[in-house]
């Protein structure tokens, strides 16, 4: 074999090996999955449709963990740095107020009522109570100004949680950040279509083909319901669980590990 043939093996073999290492999840024990696999998550808890029951409140956590499911929820830093319960960046679509979650202490988060109900913006520390290991968790770690704030005082709440709890973040510096400092904890990587993403159209694809799981090592991949790419199918053959977000009929459960389902009322397991 001359020095060119040399040369052109070893790139090929490069250029084929640049696949695995960019899209490999991380490796995730029978143990941490097993609370996981086969089961239906209540979106934002078990809400309703005409926001009777408004979603990421107490209500709708405790209805999700009487009926026995899995919950998903989302987390927020408030202003005070306190670890709230909350979708939205911004208040105005479920609290009808101007402002980020981060622009407001605590105490004035619970001045605004969630869809003109009685309740209220909850701490992470009271959807942990209200759900007392009854089902597992999937918790979501928002974007925002104070990322490794909100992790460490996430995980600190979590550390004295006498139940099975997941993290994910579209964030895959976030979902590193747990690689690091929380092995113990099934970590999952967020993601969807490109078109969904409102950023430039290079990182778009980025995002949307999971090329960074190089940096977060996700042991899951959450993918919005639809088709997905190439990469995100090949990265689940290399082994991450296969998370499929937001389900609204029974047919979503076939082919993934984990569903995360709202307005309907799905079998808790299906595996």
């Amino acid at each position: 074999m001359n020095k060119k043939t040399k040369l052109c093996c070893a790139a090929a073999a490069a250029a084929a090996a640049l696949p695995v290492f960019l899209l490999s999840p991380g490796h995730a024990t029978r143990r941490q999955k097993a609370p996981f696999m086969g089961m239906n998550f209540a979106h934002r808890g078990l809400h309703s449709r005409d926001k009777v029951v408004p979603e990421n409140s107490l209500a709708a956590f405790r209805l999700a963990a009487r009926a026995g499911y899995g919950v998903e929820l989302d987390v927020h830093l408030s202003r005070d740095g306190q670890v709230v319960v909350f979708h939205d960046d911004d208040l105005g679509r479920i609290c009808g107020v101007e402002g980020r979650v981060e622009d407001y202490s605590y105490e004035q988060l619970q001045q605004f009522p969630l869809c003109g109900t009685e309740e209220r913006i909850p701490l992470l520390s009271q959807v942990l109570e209200v759900i007392r290991g009854r089902g597992p968790i999937i918790l979501e770690i928002k974007n925002g100004p104070n990322n490794r704030e909100l992790c460490r005082k996430t995980l600190s709440l979590l550390n004295n949680y006498r139940g099975s709890v997941c993290v994910e973040s579209f964030n895959p510096l976030i979902v590193a950040w747990f690689r690091f400092h929380a092995r113990d904890i099934l970590r999952g990587q967020l993601s969807m279509p490109s078109k969904y993403y409102d950023m430039k159209k290079p990182w778009a694809f980025v995002f949307s083909h999971c090329l960074m799981n190089f940096i977060a090592r996700p042991q899951f991949i959450a993918y919005r319901i639809g088709p997905r790419p190439l990469a995100v199918r090949f990265s689940e053959l290399l082994g991450a669980m296969k998370v499929g977000w937001t389900s609204h009929e029974p047919r979503n459960e076939k082919g993934r590990d984990a569903v995360i389902f709202e307005f309907y009322k799905p079998r808790i397991s299906f595996k």
